[in-house]
């Protein structure tokens, strides 16, 4: 209770120091608060995970009633991903935003809905009273919302922003939906009256409820038909929101989802296999139009969504674990879920601090204009190259682990499989290799199109690295993400409840089980760090034998006429051209282009815009629909001042003339009905 208070008194202070205070003191001062914040949270968080779940209720109100606030091992992982990707934000964020630091009334909201938006995710993941959790969820859907439209004068950012609230209100009408029925039926805000209700209705009911709150929280999580406003809101926010939003605000539909699986029961297998299809779409339709994109803050957006599959994936084995009885399926779906989820938040943020760096110092994110930068900024070019290999799954880093858990989980799953299990296993399989596969193409890519050959564009200003300040946090991310693919069994120790709890194995059956998984996982790690051994040896020889050789930096031959170079290189685009071919029958790529024609010919190009397929049929094709309908009352709008008075007279008139007729057509059929 103490921390609590403590907690709401600095949160407090905070709003009331920011407005007054000059630009540098803003962005001190909002770091001070989310460090002690995170401080503060983090301490029971750690007793939840080492086993001392903490449960207190607050005296709440006579409308909300008791508010219980309970940290258990599944509050505690995400509540430590949340902090840690708040912190390494905050430090990143405020030297990025010096850049704005005349825009003070932005900055002062900017920062006020930061604090509110760590200050939310966390009790949204202790709050367990259903109308509190409602509210709490507005203020982060609300205060996100301020910090995707900071860039507020600029029109596509604004129009981002206004797509992102209302689909997060979307999301929280599905909620409130499910919560409302729980609420009717039970006349109780506690979680655990939603487990009481699903016990005491039908197989199908539970099913219903879950797919409700499931779906409710994919919208928030980007689960693809659900995923619409994420690749818009991610390029229009700042980097570090980017960051932030990617690696823990999405991650929070994770959570509910995992919550609702935690309390309601239902046909597990059943939700197991929509969950799972839903993933494995998501994860490759993600990803094979991140391949296409030409934004880099947009493909990775696009990337978050194939990750959030992967997360999905280990889900979904994970409950068809519980369906099918399979202890050892659900402990690896669930570990390999969770896993993913705090590897995407290290990864995914670092590569959105990167494309920050890399925006400040060019002004541009267009990998298009983009090349040598490797040169240039060799500290950004090192951190996103860990970063890339990380996401494509490749040891010795982290993403490699929680992928080879949901690998092995798979597997794991073939064994006694019956028909349909098979089907979805062989499914799953083809969709994580060539999520793998694809991923590695997309960041091979960005990559060699960022950093590596020829500037391809003339710059007002020399591109140059990022300040310090900004390196640290990015590093710091490399620290953790180097450390879990080295070390990944004392993160698999601290996963040991949140799988518990989420599969219901404990004691003396959990063990065997926990044991077998750490011996491999442990392996995994002495391979990787045998890996990194070998590698440092190799450039230690390379260095010690080369280092006395003499180079000479000259053009390239040309056949007796040297050509521009920086022409002359593969594009983003041509580089994966072969893809976008076989890939067009899929998606919708428009493609504008002026043909090489004649002895002497113009200036030739050829640009392609990949479409999001989904987004123009759920989205946009119903909203242009609607403006045409809408277009048909524009008459009414004559700019006249007589005529909108004729409207309201028309109104009154028709306000007093209808209860008359009503009255008049009933006292008729009376009269009638007496002859």
């Amino acid at each position: 209770m103490i921390l609590i208070y403590a907690i709401l008194i600095i949160v407090v202070l905070s709003f009331v120091i920011i407005p007054f205070s000059n630009s540098r003191m803003k962005g001190i001062t909002t770091m001070i608060s989310v460090i002690s914040v995170s401080i503060l949270s983090s301490i029971p968080a750690i007793k939840a995970i080492t086993g001392e779940s903490i449960e207190l209720f607050l005296s709440g109100t006579i409308v909300t009633s008791i508010i219980p606030v309970r940290i258990d091992g599944l509050s505690a992982w995400f509540i430590l991903t949340i902090n840690f990707t708040f912190i390494t934000g905050i430090i990143y964020g405020m030297k990025y935003m010096q850049a704005y630091q005349n825009q003070k009334s932005n900055l002062s909201l900017h920062w006020i809905s930061y604090i509110l938006a760590h200050t939310s995710l966390i009790s949204i993941c202790v709050i367990q009273n259903s109308l509190v959790f409602l509210i709490a969820w507005e203020i982060m859907a609300l205060s996100s919302f301020i910090l995707v439209i900071f860039e507020n004068y600029n029109g596509k950012v604004l129009k981002a922003g206004i797509n992102f609230l209302i689909q997060s209100h979307v999301s929280i009408l599905l909620i409130t939906l499910g919560f409302i029925w729980v609420f009717y039926k039970t006349n109780s805000f506690d979680f655990n009256s939603i487990k009481d209700f699903s016990n005491s209705i039908s197989i199908f009911g539970s099913l219903l409820l879950m797919i409700i709150f499931f779906i409710g929280f994919a919208i928030k999580a980007g689960f693809v038909p659900f995923h619409t406003w994420l690749p818009l809101a991610h390029p229009a926010a700042p980097a570090h929101i980017s960051g932030v939003m990617s690696g823990v605000i999405i991650k929070i539909g994770i959570y509910g989802i995992l919550r609702m699986l935690f309390i309601i029961q239902t046909d597990y297998l059943t939700i197991g296999y929509f969950i799972l299809f839903i993933s494995i779409v998501s994860g490759i339709y993600g990803v094979m139009l991140a391949i296409l994109q030409h934004n880099l803050k947009k493909l990775l957006a696009y990337h978050s969504i194939e990750n959030i599959g992967i997360i999905g994936i280990g889900i979904g084995f994970g409950s068809i674990g519980l369906g099918t009885g399979n202890n050892l399926l659900s402990v690896l779906g669930f570990s390999g879920a969770l896993l993913h989820t705090l590897n995407h938040s290290l990864f995914k943020s670092l590569l959105f601090y990167g494309a920050g760096n890399i925006y400040q110092s060019t002004h541009t994110v267009n990998i298009e204009q983009l090349g040598g930068l490797g040169k240039k900024m060799y500290h950004t070019a090192f951190l996103f190259l860990i970063a890339s290999l990380a996401i494509c799954g490749l040891p010795p880093f982290n993403g490699f682990v929680s992928e080879f858990i949901i690998y092995s989980g798979i597997f794991s799953g073939i064994h006694n499989a019956v028909f349909l299990n098979l089907l979805f296993i062989v499914f799953s399989i083809f969709g994580l290799v060539l999520i793998g596969g694809l991923a590695m193409l997309c960041f091979t890519k960005a990559f060699g199109s960022i950093f590596l050959g020829s500037p391809r564009h003339i710059f007002h200003y020399e591109p140059h690295e990022s300040s310090f300040i900004k390196l640290i946090p990015m590093y710091l991310i490399v620290v953790l993400i180097v450390s879990i693919g080295i070390f990944p069994g004392y993160f698999l120790k601290a996963l040991s409840l949140p799988v518990s709890q989420l599969t219901g194995i404990s004691g003396i059956a959990f063990n065997p089980l926990e044991s077998t998984i750490s011996t491999t996982i442990s392996q995994v790690g002495y391979v990787s760090l045998l890996l990194i051994g070998i590698a440092g040896i190799i450039f230690l020889i390379r260095n010690r034998f080369t280092k006395l050789n003499h180079y000479k930096t000259s053009t390239t031959w040309g056949c007796g006429y040297t050509g521009e170079t920086s022409k002359m290189q593969y594009t983003a685009s041509s580089f994966i051209r072969n893809y976008r071919k076989l890939a067009e029958p899929l998606l919708d790529v428009h493609k504008f282009k002026k043909e090489v024609k004649g002895i002497f010919p113009d200036i030739a190009w050829h640009e392609t815009h990949p479409k999001d397929k989904i987004e123009e049929t759920l989205i946009k094709y119903p909203v242009r629909q609607l403006k045409h309908f809408l277009h048909l009352f524009s008459v009414l709008q004559s700019g006249k001042s007589q005529m909108y008075i004729l409207y309201g007279a028309v109104f009154i008139t028709l306000l007093i003339a209808v209860p008359q007729i009503y009255n008049l057509i009933i006292t008729i059929i009376h009269f009638l009905n007496n002859m």
